[in-house]
């Protein structure tokens, strides 16, 4: 019987060490850049990593990634506009940072193309970025976006808009000595990506919303009224544009007026803030903009941003 469990603790090892070996032989896992808080309370990346961001479960999609001085994916060692030319900063979560794509082939590189020598394009992009975040960001190094001409920013309004003051999120918290370990354990890596662990993960959760609401003496939840999100969604961007100064002159809004209410969109037009909406551009493509197996743009859905950009540069320039 002792032989026999040996055997298979044999195996099952010699199998794991297989597997993991496959892994890293066909490199069908991502590597995530480490993430630190600055002297601002500004979260980025550590500064000159490289690596492959992976999507999809049969490495559908890679990226090259080049993090600079700074602490952002870009070509660009540093932030430092000479103003010889047009600078536009470029301010966004994931769909700006562009792991998605190559780091010389991203969103700004290519509204640099269709400019030419007249722009060049300072991307400011972070996973996880709402527009607390991306407020808080202008404000820290307010002596860079002095600098710029103007500053595009992503804002997606059913997710960026959950909170109206900025707070050092908990996304550093997950980068503990247990979690640096099992990052080193690319099967767990790719595992994870794939979506292998979320029914465990969304089990615990469910359990521990039950215990909750069982200790709270809570029945069952009501669904959230949409439009009251809406409205709140509403406040929170009044009150962040008053907390941070926004500058409608400078700043201009990247925005998908189809995820957007009316009542926002009114406000904007109303209060004179600058817009990039390109629900209908996306609309008009008789090719997908989106990842297949996620919601970034892909290449296409890119292009077509870059070219819009590029237009209204132009014509406000």
């Amino acid at each position: 019987m002792k032989k026999f469990v040996f055997k298979i603790g044999l195996y099952g090892m010699l199998m794991l060490l297989g597997i993991e070996l496959l892994v890293r032989v066909f490199h069908v896992y991502t590597e995530r850049p480490e993430r630190y808080l600055d002297g601002y309370d500004v979260e980025k990346w550590v500064p000159n990593q490289t690596g492959l961001s992976v999507t999809g479960n049969r490495k559908q999609n890679v990226g090259k990634y080049r993090i600079n001085q700074f602490g952002f994916n870009s070509v660009y060692d540093t932030y430092d506009p000479k103003g010889d030319g047009l600078d536009v900063a470029l301010v966004g979560d994931s769909f700006i940072e562009g792991f998605h794509q190559d780091y010389n082939n991203s969103l700004g590189q290519k509204v640099e193309h269709y400019m030419g020598d007249k722009v060049k394009v300072w991307e400011f992009g972070y996973a996880g970025y709402d527009l607390a975040d991306q407020l808080h960001l202008i404000k820290a190094y307010d002596s860079i976006f002095k600098k710029m001409d103007c500053t595009i920013i992503y804002m997606r309004f059913t997710d960026d808009l959950t909170r109206s003051e900025y707070k050092i999120s908990n996304r550093l918290s997950l980068d503990t000595p247990v979690n640096r370990i099992l990052k080193e354990i690319k099967t767990v890596v790719y595992l994870k990506d794939i979506g292998l662990f979320d029914p465990i993960t969304k089990t615990v959760g469910s359990v521990l919303s039950l215990l909750k609401g069982k200790t709270d003496g809570q029945g069952t939840p009501q669904a959230p009224d949409k439009e009251a999100i809406d409205e709140k969604r509403l406040e929170n961007f009044k009150a962040l544009v008053e907390t941070y100064g926004y500058d409608k002159k400078k700043n201009i809004l990247l925005l998908d007026g189809r995820l957007c209410s009316e009542d926002f969109l009114n406000y904007l037009k109303g209060n004179g803030f600058k817009t990039i909406d390109f629900s209908k551009t996306f609309l008009a493509s008789e090719t997908p903009t989106d990842l297949i197996y996620d919601q970034h743009w892909n290449d296409h859905g890119r292009e077509l941003l870059a070219e819009l950009i590029s237009n209204y540069l132009k014509k406000k320039g």
